[in-house]
């Protein structure tokens, strides 16, 4: 397992834009496929976003979609979520996570990843 910090929440108003880290401890962080997911008030934590190991294929929820970039940076251990055009509906605790292997069908589910950071909290204001 690896050991996952995010940094970079905060509050921003509608339409503007924050970049999330997720820094990651251990010499292996480039064999892990990396994942998003977040948790707004009330809700069951959902699927935002993924990347695969090396070659950086990514896949993203739906309603994230064309707003939201994610990528890593295998040599500073390190994935982002770049967050553009926010909405007040992204209002949520944003965590990554990680997992040793891969497959498109499970990738939305949460058990299938094995290291999960704290938490980062993003508040878009109306």
């Amino acid at each position: 397992q690896v050991q996952l910090v995010e940094s970079g929440g905060g509050l921003v108003q509608a339409g503007g834009s924050l970049r999330l880290s997720c820094a990651a401890s251990g010499r292996t962080f480039s064999s892990y496929f990396m994942g998003w997911f977040r948790q707004a008030p009330g809700k069951e934590r959902d699927f935002v976003a993924a990347i695969s190991r090396s070659v950086g294929n990514t896949y993203y929820g739906d309603s994230v979609k064309g707003r939201f970039t994610i990528s890593r940076d295998n040599y500073k251990n390190t994935v982002y979520l770049q967050m553009n055009s926010l909405k007040p509906e992204d209002t949520a605790v944003y965590y990554c996570a990680a997992r040793p292997s891969f497959s498109i069908a499970t990738m939305r589910d949460q058990g299938m990843y094995n290291s999960w950071g704290q938490g980062t909290q993003v508040t878009v204001s109306s």
